[in-house]
């Protein structure tokens, strides 16, 4: 999503912690009054996944199929992501100086040590509000070359730049001269037009990228963002295939902070009819600037609010999709457009203002032999793909629901407060309906 407001209507905030990571909070419906931003991290906090936390599964909705072993974009074999979150200041918003509730995430499709060589990939858009630069050599060559960066709307030239010094340094500015960088808007929670981000952060989040466990929720591209109403961030999940169907892996990363309150909804429950409450309010003295707050209230006085304080379907869903199983880049084309299906189950319409943007790539060899000029590659056979088409929409649902989960409560510019999903309300609701969770699986 990207309004086009005057600079002094938004916000922003500064620590940097890189990594992978969120901290743990209670889950406990909160009170709107008295709800406590979460607590700033020192700036040399190690970031890593919050394991006390449960993600979906851990709730027992695991909307079918069976998981690698950290469920995440990163079981896919090779593929690295990295988080640099900042942080900063409380209060009212002034443009330059804060409130900071950003930061930026990189997926590397084939890790640091095989940066330069390319991996097939194909993009869809099932709305177009939103940027992801590089998708036009990506749909012309069908290769993807280098890091795919998440961030917010203000700081795609700045991460895009980064991204082609990193290569510069390294001899590799011919092969990364034209970077793959996607945003979703932070300015409720975030001093946007601050311009927080820096080359530094962007640089930083490369070179901290791992393979396994992935933090989620307010980390990285994901820290401001806002999910259904509630807050949103960085999610992931994966699927692993039966070697009846060829036992491939994929995986999929989501930087969500799209979608209405009213339609959201879980395993077919209309969880947001249910939890109609918690919805963003401020905290300070004073209105937020933004004219696109229309009736936002105080904490103290918004307790039985249910009427949605920001416009409804602002907003926008980034979405990688990983594998290993060989395709081609018109195959991923087609794993590409099965995701708005994962997005409308959830609730998501592919509203006006939303960027709803999606990317995948198959990390299969693209590389000719030494001494040659042809690449030996292998395709999939069309009449198998379904697998895999049903892998992506599982994965992506549990992937929002995971960064939802995931999602601390925050505070941040002009005061305005947006709330964390409550898991008991959540299993409440689904076991209201009749989808009482089941046991919760291991990953």
């Amino acid at each position: 999503m990207r309004p086009f407001l005057p600079a002094r209507f938004l916000s922003a905030l500064l620590l940097c912690l890189p990594g992978v990571g969120c901290a743990a909070s209670s889950q406990a419906a909160p009170s709107l009054a008295s709800a406590p931003a979460k607590p700033t991290p020192a700036a040399s906090d190690p970031v890593k996944p919050d394991l006390a936390k449960p993600r979906a599964r851990g709730l027992g909705i695991t909307f079918g199929g069976k998981t690698g072993p950290a469920n995440a974009i990163t079981d896919v074999p090779g593929v690295e992501v990295g988080h640099t979150t900042l942080i900063s200041g409380e209060g009212k918003l002034a443009v330059g100086k804060g409130p900071v509730r950003t930061g930026v995430t990189a997926v590397l499709p084939r890790g640091r040590e095989r940066m330069a060589e390319p991996v097939f990939a194909a993009s869809y858009a099932l709305n177009g509000n939103g940027e992801v630069t590089g998708t036009i050599w990506v749909g012309e060559s069908g290769l993807l070359n280098g890091p795919v960066m998440l961030t917010n709307t203000s700081s795609v030239g700045v991460v895009r730049d980064a991204v082609v010094d990193w290569g510069a340094r390294r001899g590799l500015g011919w092969e990364l001269g034209l970077p793959v960088v996607a945003e979703t808007w932070d300015g409720f929670l975030n001093d946007i037009y601050g311009f927080h981000v820096k080359p530094e952060h962007a640089l930083r989040t490369i070179d901290g990228a791992r393979g396994g466990p992935v933090a989620e929720g307010n980390v990285g591209g994901g820290t401001g963002m806002m999910c259904h109403g509630f807050k949103g961030g960085i999610g992931t999940a994966s699927r692993k295939l039966p070697d009846s169907q060829g036992g491939y892996t994929l995986g999929v990363l989501v930087q969500c902070n799209y979608g209405s309150r009213r339609l959201f909804s879980v395993e077919g429950v209309p969880v947001g009819e249910e939890l109609r409450d918690l919805q963003a309010c401020y905290t300070g003295r004073e209105a937020p600037s933004s004219p696109l707050i229309g009736n936002m209230r105080p904490c103290a006085q918004s307790a039985s609010l249910a009427t949605p304080p920001l416009p409804e379907g602002m907003g926008s869903i980034i979405v990688l999709v990983a594998t290993d199983a060989p395709l081609l880049p018109h195959q991923l084309g087609r794993i590409s457009r099965r995701v708005p299906l994962a997005i409308g189950k959830m609730g998501g319409l592919g509203e006006d203002s939303s960027g709803d943007i999606f990317l995948a790539f198959s990390t299969q060899s693209t590389k000719p032999p030494d001494g040659s000029q042809v690449a030996q590659v292998s395709s999939l056979d069309n009449g198998h793909l379904n697998p895999l088409f049903e892998a992506t929409v599982q994965a992506t649902q549990e992937a929002i629901l995971n960064a939802l989960l995931a999602a601390d409560t925050m505070t941040g510019a002009d005061g305005i407060r947006v709330f964390s999903l409550p898991h008991d309300r959540l299993v409440q609701a689904l076991r209201k309906y009749g989808r009482a969770p089941a046991p919760a699986p291991a990953e």
